[in-house]
């Protein structure tokens, strides 16, 4: 009961409606622009919003594939018939590229296809494009996924990166899991919500701008001295006050979440649930599908949140006012948002990547890892212990600040 009086106190409050909606009609904002935005080109000229996603979807149709060995071979070979033509190829003073039918007709519906191709044969921190595959040789085969773990190894042995030989050989055994030959398909809505993660940073503040008056809105209003001298004021009502916060943030969560995913999926639809991670970038270590990538960072971002509200709560019950709390609260969420990563190893790196804002980054291909004398983990799960760390921490920390508050 005495949990229910306080989810429904938080509930009803006005302030809480408010904010809630704000914080919604933001997410849907801010996950719909990608939608919004879209464009595309075609022979005709530029087709955007949802008429410029059906078009790309029907074009994308045809290309749900296995990128087998021979696959690739003869796709490469296709591209490099049609640039021995001297009428399909024009030229910018730099590079050559395909023009005309030759362009629209082979080359424009799968361009990130063969974008994806060009790029395993690359260097790591090289670019290619389609316009590249004229210098492949591949009079043996494509050779594609021996070119694919190759590269793999030449990021992994690059001495910027500053991995040990025990980061090397965890990162190579996760890439090694990896199932191969690659299905290849369409997969747009996924790559917007992976994209956009980062922004569910304004529904966690908005989530403990609620939680914010918990604790410090009853010291605000005098109701302290009447609630802690009670008979349970100290422990059953603190339990409830936090079961109750920990309550409406998983339910505000979870409404965001169906807004931030809803919009993308509605809009590109939810193709490519299945597909591996490498038909973004194949030189992705984590053996997941798209789903799975999305699901893992949502339980991360989900750990963020809760250990954000134990912050959130804790503060509550030590200052007398929620004004305070978020003052010391909206810097520790935003302040890194400003901070730019300048390598993947160091402390100053590695602590970046544990804060609040770019834990929700899922930076699938980055090759980030912890190493603790012989053991090796990589950012995800490093970030999942973290915050359950804090969470268990700061709770008991939270109600043990309720229990001891002095009243005036």
């Amino acid at each position: 009961m005495l949990v229910k009086y306080e989810f429904l106190k938080i509930l009803r409050k006005k302030s809480t409606l408010i904010v809630m909606a704000v914080s919604l009609i933001l997410t849907g904002f801010l996950f719909g622009l990608p939608v919004m935005q879209y464009q595309i080109y075609n022979q005709d000229g530029v087709i955007k919003g949802a008429e410029g996603i059906a078009w790309e979807k029907e074009q994308s149709a045809e290309l749900s594939v296995p990128l087998s060995e021979e696959y690739v071979a003869e796709t490469i070979r296709e591209v490099q018939g049609l640039f021995e033509n001297p009428d399909n190829v024009g030229y910018d003073g730099n590079e050559k590229f395909l023009i005309g039918d030759a362009y629209w007709n082979k080359v424009a519906q799968r361009e990130k296809l063969l974008n994806l191709i060009a790029n395993t044969y690359s260097k790591p921190n090289e670019i290619l494009g389609y316009n590249n595959l004229p210098d492949l040789d591949i009079k043996d085969g494509a050779s594609f996924y021996q070119a694919m773990e190759a590269k793999i190894q030449t990021l992994l042995g690059d001495s910027s990166r500053a991995l040990s030989q025990e980061q090397k050989e965890y990162w190579g055994s996760m890439a090694g899991r990896v199932n191969t030959p690659l299905q290849y398909g369409y997969y747009g809505g996924w790559e917007v919500i992976i994209s956009s993660f980062e922004l569910l940073m304004f529904s966690l503040l908005a989530i403990c701008i609620v939680v914010a008056p918990v604790f410090s809105g009853e010291y605000q209003s005098g109701t302290d001295a009447v609630i802690l001298s009670a008979k349970y004021g100290k422990t059953k009502l603190a339990t409830a006050k936090i079961t109750a916060s920990l309550l409406f943030g998983t339910a505000a969560f979870i409404l965001h979440i169906a807004v931030a995913c809803i919009g993308p999926l509605a809009a590109f639809g939810a193709d490519g649930w299945n597909l591996p991670l490498q038909i973004a970038n194949t030189v992705i270590p984590y053996p997941f599908t798209f789903l799975q990538a999305v699901l893992i960072n949502i339980g991360i971002v989900y750990l963020v949140l809760v250990a954000m509200i134990g912050l959130t709560l804790l503060l509550s019950a030590k200052v007398k006012s929620p004004y305070l709390v978020l003052i010391i609260l909206v810097p520790v969420l935003f302040i890194p948002m400003f901070l730019t990563p300048n390598g993947t190893t160091g402390a100053y790196n590695l602590t970046l990547f544990l804060l609040p804002y770019r834990s929700t980054m899922p930076e699938f291909g980055k090759y980030i890892s912890y190493q603790f004398g012989g053991l090796v983990l990589d950012a995800l799960t490093v970030r999942a212990i973290v915050y359950a760390f804090l969470i268990i921490i700061m709770l008991p920390l939270a109600k043990l600040g309720f229990k001891k508050h002095q009243v005036a």
